[in-house]
């Protein structure tokens, strides 16, 4: 299924239909500072928009944070309300709160650890002034990278909404950068609670194939995100790449990634040590590459094992599987 592309014009009048954002926090301390910078020079008109920054249980300085938030943004004129949901331990569970919440006609979703553009949220909801657009996916950009590990994602396209708008099976749009129209909400139902993954992509199907609303694609509606800078963090996002695929086979019937096998690791290792290496070593010495090129191979090898092991290793609760409905919330 194609996903038309969009842009906002500088000349063609803009709609500011009443918004709420919806943010789901967990032990965010370190991000909740730029999340609410960024959220609070947003030009969108004050008396249109409400943002809900939603606690899900952390353990940290988070919900003090939210509070200050608040307060802050009040003597600025501006709608932001630190909500607290900790019934279930889940990104989609909270996201599911701050609908219960809204009170706008559009939900717009990002992360904690997400810095959106000052225009972010206009471009975002410009698509919906035509009345057969149900779903808005914005574009997700890294932020400078720090270390090499980040610029092995940026080089990779690791969470860029390309990937995702453009899955074989359907496409969707990250919650990192989604806006949804709210009725169509009341047809299909809103996340399920109890999955930790894979949620996103889950709420853009059940509406795409159960409703005539399209997706479509804001290009210029930007956020930026920090991309892991960690191997125990990196290989924890591809392990998490391997669940979400599992429970979205077991969901929708999503065809499983073709598990890495060890022949092809230990060919693909030789290759890289014979071939790839040297090469790679001599445009270095020559100043014609990059450090990174030097591992670009093991890093493959071990984001692709990580997501082997989860998709092998998750097994879909039962659970899982329940849809919350609005005045249903667990």
């Amino acid at each position: 299924m194609a996903v038309f592309t969009v842009t906002t014009s500088e000349t063609q009048p803009k709609a500011y239909p009443a918004v709420s954002v919806i943010v789901p926090i967990y032990n965010g301390e370190a991000d909740v500072p730029g999340l609410v910078e960024r959220l609070l020079v947003q030009r969108y008109p004050a008396d249109r928009v409400e943002f809900l920054l939603v606690d899900n249980g952390s353990g940290d300085r988070t919900p003090s944070l939210l509070q200050t938030a608040a307060a802050t943004a009040a003597s600025q004129g501006i709608c932001l309300r630190a909500l607290t949901y900790s019934t279930i331990q889940s990104s989609y569970a909270a996201r599911n709160a701050g609908i219960a919440a809204a009170t706008g006609d559009i939900l717009a979703f990002t992360d904690a650890d997400c810095q959106p553009e000052p225009d972010w949220l206009i471009a975002l909801v410009q698509p919906f002034t035509d009345s057969a657009v149900g779903l808005v996916a914005g574009e997700i950009k890294a932020l400078p990278s720090q270390n090499w590990l980040e610029r092995y994602a940026d080089r990779q396209g690791t969470l860029s909404q390309h990937n995702t708008l453009n899955h074989p099976f359907l496409p969707y749009g990250q919650t990192a950068n989604l806006a949804v129209r709210a009725e169509v909400l009341g047809t299909v139902g809103l996340f399920r609670p109890h999955l930790t993954t894979g949620g996103d992509a889950d709420l853009c199907w059940r509406i795409q194939q159960g409703t005539d609303w399209q997706l479509v694609h804001a290009t210029d509606a930007v956020v930026y995100h920090r991309h892991r800078d960690t191997l125990k963090g990196l290989r924890s996002q591809w392990h998490r790449y391997g669940c979400s695929n599992r429970y979205l086979h077991d969901l929708h019937g999503v065809e499983l990634m073709r598990p890495l096998t060890a022949r092809e690791m230990c060919y693909r290792l030789l290759r890289w040590g014979l071939k790839e290496l040297p090469q790679a070593t001599t445009k270095l010495l020559r100043g014609q590459g990059t450090a990174l090129e030097l591992a670009i191979t093991p890093l493959d090898l071990w984001c692709a094992q990580a997501r082997t092991r989860g998709q092998s290793q998750a097994q879909l609760p039962d659970h899982a599987r329940t849809i919350a409905h609005l005045g249903e919330l667990v």
